[in-house]
């Protein structure tokens, strides 16, 4: 019994490390004051990038983008810096909202520093300086607060914004031309101008200065120079090495004739489109087409590649339709009912899931792709209106048309939610990815133009603008190096190069309202790993829709992944562990591995030969490691009853 006591007395000593370890964890840096090191070690913010590392493991001078910023100054995630006044006082400088980002968690009102206090509502801009610098009382902050304008704009005597660079640049560009008075006075001096990094007075206006290897992206921010996109002459792959850009292809295109094209392999591409008479089919040219459908009303329609699925929905109704179709056989319509009208579609073709919006009732909604099971994933939102879903990232993506117009996106189960566009966006009505570039397309029905930001909402450009074309676009959708559109005013579905709107052309036309573009080809909807949240799967995912929260976890099923639905389980929601939780929950397992293996190879040393009694009430099967490889020992019988697999 002595040996049986050593064992439980490190097992339990094991146990109790376990229960105890979240209280060796380092403690949570504070968010927008503090920066984590790799190690765990929280130091200031105003520390990162400014050339002397403070971190042990030097991890807050490794990802500066060649930025080194002063120690009066703050480093934004954006990759920018700011000065250090501008921390905590109630505006976005960065851009971002990084330097704002729960400065002493005041959820309402103003901080008054990273160290300061925290102000109420009623405390702020009451005529009483509460703040030691007294930015609670400064004209900044207080005129900010009655302003629906950006950081970066002018708000006019009307309530109109305009770009703030407009000011004082000899145009009238405010209908009362407020945007005009008051030109001898240093703009530089209130909210530096809009400017998120230099501004430069002039004797007329002023304007703003990027940092070197960054340009200046709408007047105001500064943006780290990317040369593939800055160039733009890669459909897909780009490397840029030694000064040169080099263009690739993915496995499923191969080289076109031009540099930097990329063709799909296998079959030829089909553009899906709809109008007032119905479903229609053709080729990407135009030349000849034929309908699949007769239908009334425009419709929002995606597809699902793998097994020839188109789903739509009309406009008004609550209810969303299927038609498979293959080659010249079509299955019957099928439909199922969902809770208010469709205003976008987008399938999920790695979980098998159908997203839509809906505008009516202002929130995003998931659910298998036969309807029988759905759910609300975001609710409260400004009249979403596109959607779109990039599956192998386990990102989706939603644009909103209402007062405050803007594109975000979230994880697949809603959650880490980011805005990517908020600023100069009128109605974005469709959205398409370029998903080998990593590239966020959209179609602005107010401004009249098609543009493009990354996955991360930088990088934005114009690529297609108002030609008689793109009066009132509907439908969008991107093949090869192509974005395609359909046009309402001018009744056609045209094409333009995707980089910078070259090569016009006009696909079909005569059309009585065209409304949603699909493009139509296995490429399109590449096979991958399933993205499980933030997990990468060897094989399935299980999709629990009415969790409490969508749960999409792995699971080591070997399936057929061709399966038309997912599999349906009770999993508890995956968590995303801290890097410093994660490393002692490994250390701790090695421990545990090595002691059990200490203690193996002791027994069979020592020919123990446990009594009966113990035989019964002890088994070592699941706590072994299930990766050792089968040891000879001479106790063989003995360590056969503990089931330890000896032969």
């Amino acid at each position: 019994m002595g040996h049986l006591g050593a064992f439980l007395t490190v097992f339990l000593f094991v146990h109790s490390s376990d229960r105890t370890f979240g209280a060796l964890d380092p403690p949570l840096c504070q968010v927008g004051v503090q920066f984590r090191c790799d190690d765990g070690l929280c130091v200031s913010r105003l520390d990162v990038c400014d050339g002397q590392p403070q971190c042990k493991d030097g991890s807050d001078e490794r990802d500066c983008g060649g930025h080194v910023c002063k120690g009066s100054e703050f480093f934004c995630d954006t990759g920018h810096c700011i000065a250090a006044q501008f921390l905590c006082d109630g505006l976005d400088h960065c851009s971002d909202g990084s330097d704002e980002r729960l400065c002493q968690n005041c959820s309402s009102g103003v901080s008054c520093g990273p160290s300061g206090l925290c102000l109420s509502k009623q405390q702020l801009c009451d005529g009483k300086t509460d703040c030691e610098d007294g930015r609670d009382e400064d004209e900044r902050v207080c005129g900010s607060l009655n302003s629906a304008c950006a950081a970066s704009e002018f708000q006019c005597g009307d309530g109109h914004c305009i770009r703030h660079s407009y000011k004082c640049d000899n145009i009238a560009d405010c209908s009362d031309a407020s945007d005009e008075e008051d030109c001898d006075v240093d703009e530089c001096l209130f909210n530096n101008g809009g400017c998120a990094y230099v501004c430069v007075d002039e004797p007329q206006g002023f304007h703003c200065e990027c940092p070197n290897n960054t340009r200046l992206v709408g007047d105001s921010h500064c943006e780290e120079i990317n040369p593939c996109l800055e160039a733009d002459v890669c459909d897909q792959l780009c490397l840029y090495t030694n000064n040169e850009l080099t263009c690739r292809c993915q496995d499923d295109y191969v080289k076109g004739s031009a540099a930097g094209d990329c063709k799909a392999k296998g079959s030829a591409a089909q553009l899906l489109f709809t109008d007032l008479e119905g479903v229609h089919i053709s080729n990407i040219t135009g030349s000849m087409y034929k309908q699949l459908k007769s239908l009334r009303g425009r419709l929002h329609m995606t597809r699902l590649s793998s097994n020839n699925t188109l789903y739509w929905a009309q406009p008004g109704a609550m209810s969303i339709y299927r038609l498979s179709f293959d080659g010249k056989q079509l299955d019957a319509q099928q439909d199922f009912k969902v809770p208010s009208s469709v205003s976008g579609l987008a399938v999920d073709w790695l979980h098998t899931l159908l997203y839509w919006s809906s505008a009516e009732s202002g929130s995003v909604h998931v659910g298998l792709l036969d309807g029988s099971v759905q759910r609300p994933l975001l609710t409260g939102l400004d009249k979403p209106c596109a959607v779109a879903v990039h599956p192998p990232q386990g990102v989706i993506f939603w644009a909103e048309c209402g007062n405050n117009p803007k594109i975000e996106k979230s994880s697949l189960d809603g959650q880490y939610q980011k805005t990517l566009v908020s600023t100069l966006i009128h109605n974005p009505v469709a959205l398409c990815l370029d998903l080998p570039r990593q590239l966020l397309y959209w179609a602005d029905q107010g401004l009249r133009r098609i543009s493009r930001v990354n996955f991360e909402g930088h990088y934005r450009k114009t690529v297609v603008e108002s030609n008689g074309f793109l009066d009132q676009p509907f439908g969008l959708a991107l093949f090869e190096g192509f974005v395609y559109w359909s046009d309402e005013v001018s009744r056609s579905i045209c094409r333009a190069n995707k980089h910078d709107g070259r090569h016009f052309e006009i696909v079909l036309k005569n059309i009585t309202s065209p409304g949603s573009v699909v493009i139509s080809h296995p490429a399109l909807q590449p096979d991958s790993p399933a993205a499980c949240g933030r997990e990468r799967c060897q094989y399935l995912c299980a999709v629990n829709v009415m969790a409490q929260t969508l749960n999409i976890s792995c699971t080591e099923n070997k399936q057929n992944r061709s399966e038309e639905f997912p599999v349906i389980s009770q999993t508890f929601p995956a968590g995303v562990l801290s890097d410093s939780t994660f490393a002692g929950l490994l250390a701790l397992t090695m421990f545990l591995i090595i002691i059990l293996m200490g203690m193996f190879l002791w027994w069979c040393r020592e020919d123990f030969r446990p009594h009966r009694g113990f035989e019964h009430s002890l088994s070592l099967k699941e706590s072994r490691d299930p990766l050792m490889e089968p040891t000879q020992c001479p106790t063989k019988e003995t360590l056969c009853k503990l089931d330890l697999d000896c032969e």
